[in-house]
């Protein structure tokens, strides 16, 4: 089990329950409650007196940091079973309070963690069901929280989509020297088919007009 080649910046927290018990097949997505940089968030997990650590930590900024190397069960979500099969990441804030907002950078850059995660651990897809029954978790379904904030909260079914998107994208073959080719009218009037070709070039289609006799 592998590590993402996203990571920025590295520092391993001693607070971990080491290998996992079960196989990883979930992801967990908070936010930090705070606009931390991914050296601030690193630091505060290596505080032994404060049982709390995640896999990986999303600054502002996009970058991002590993702070439990995903093989070993963070102490992310208050959850045995969830830990124990989720990839947590915890992403900053640029709203304290209110909404706890995060910027589009960080958020695109959680979505090409997510999709890394999935891809390199052989997750198929990601399915925010609303409840624990989906493999894409909040931490308030596991604990007394209001993690990730309402505005991640919202961007959930999107994160989701978007990851499976790009899943769906690179899992298509590519067919070298093939080459398709489509028909789009066929006409009794020269002037109609000449008419349409004229259309077609001007939105940049390269356009052959074939006379068959009948």
């Amino acid at each position: 089990m592998s590590n993402s080649s996203l990571i920025n910046y590295t520092l391993l927290s001693p607070n971990h329950s080491g290998v996992r018990k079960y196989p990883l097949t979930k992801i967990t997505i908070h936010h930090m409650a705070g606009n931390l940089s991914v050296e601030q968030c690193g630091q505060l997990f290596q505080n032994r007196g404060r049982p709390a650590s995640s896999n990986y930590g999303i600054g502002t900024d996009g970058r991002v940091g590993l702070y439990v190397d995903e093989k070993n069960r963070a102490w992310t979500s208050a959850s045995y079973d969830n830990d124990n099969r989720a990839v947590t990441i915890e992403v900053a804030n640029d709203e304290i309070g209110g909404n706890w907002h995060v910027s589009d950078t960080a958020l695109e850059k959680c979505i090409e963690l997510c999709t890394d995660i999935c891809r390199r651990n052989g997750i198929k897809a990601l399915n925010y069901t609303g409840n624990p029954s989906g493999n894409l978790t909040m931490h308030c379904w596991f604990a007394q929280t209001t993690c990730p904030g309402p505005y991640l909260k919202s961007k959930f079914l999107d994160i989701a989509e978007e990851v499976n998107r790009r899943l769906n994208a690179a899992a298509q073959p590519v067919e070298a020297n093939t080459l398709y080719k489509v028909q789009i009218g066929a006409f009794r009037n020269k002037a109609n088919a000449q008419a349409l070709a004229e259309k077609a070039k001007a939105q940049g289609f390269t356009v052959i007009i074939v006379e068959e006799k009948r």
